[in-house]
């Protein structure tokens, strides 16, 4: 099934991954180098006026350009593990009830740009790869590998019976996440705002982490604590 994606910049990414199958603009976009993209990389252009656009982005801040792209691809967990084993030191990315969209599309935009090798997510109780999503990531949804499992348990058990070793970061750990030694492969959980991670995601962990925090709101928005996890293993990575 196709998807609609607006805005210039996730529109641009989606023509440059080879994801768009369609352009459609406002007469206004007409001499936007952003169509002439389109158009060297053999897209269809439709002009249409400003409230099909509307209707179709389900936004006004469509920019006056949307992409028909191809449905977004999904991996088994075998593919994505499969994929980055003959690198030294592979990461991934469990994402436990992420439930808001924009929330996942700043996460898939930390991932894109600390080269996570892939982000395995539940079927059920977590928001799905979405337009919402792709326009939020702007564009890192085409890059970033994702899995979508039946059961985190059953996944985490797989990742251990490949080597990998699970950091689960919550506030009930008593170890700083800059503590461990994260040159080995390695699989991230975060968990939701509200609810944190599951119970038996957290036992079957290896490690449980938490970023000290001295403020006096005592939790991170779940898109930004991502960012300063991964951020942290790519960097103790460059020593």
């Amino acid at each position: 099934m196709a998807i609609f994606i607006s805005g210039k910049n996730p529109v641009r990414e989606s023509i440059r991954a080879g994801q768009a199958t369609k352009i459609l603009a406002a007469s206004r976009m007409a001499k936007d180098p952003l169509l002439a993209e389109a158009s060297k990389a053999g897209l269809p252009i439709e002009f249409v006026d400003e409230g099909k656009l509307t209707s179709m982005a389900k936004a006004q801040n469509h920019q006056g350009i949307l992409a028909i792209c191809k449905e977004i691809r999904t991996y088994s967990l075998e593919e994505i593990i499969s994929s980055c084993k003959n690198k030294p030191y592979p990461l991934l990315l469990i994402l436990d009830g992420i439930e808001d969209p924009h929330n996942l599309g700043a996460i898939l935009r930390s991932c894109d740009a600390f080269g996570i090798d892939g982000i395995i997510m539940k079927k059920r109780g977590e928001v799905q790869l979405n337009p919402t999503v792709a326009k939020v990531s702007t564009g890192a949804i085409h890059y970033v590998k994702t899995a979508v499992v039946s059961n985190l348990s059953a996944a985490i058990d797989t990742l251990k019976k490949n080597g990998f070793w699970i950091v689960s970061s919550d506030g009930s750990g008593t170890q700083s996440y800059s503590d461990v030694d994260y040159k080995c492969p390695i699989c991230v959980v975060v968990g939701s705002e509200g609810f944190g991670i599951s119970r038996l995601v957290l036992k079957n962990s290896d490690f449980v982490v938490k970023i000290p925090m001295v403020g006096h709101v005592n939790s991170l928005n779940a898109s930004v604590a991502t960012g300063i996890l991964l951020s942290e293993v790519f960097l103790s990575r460059q020593k």
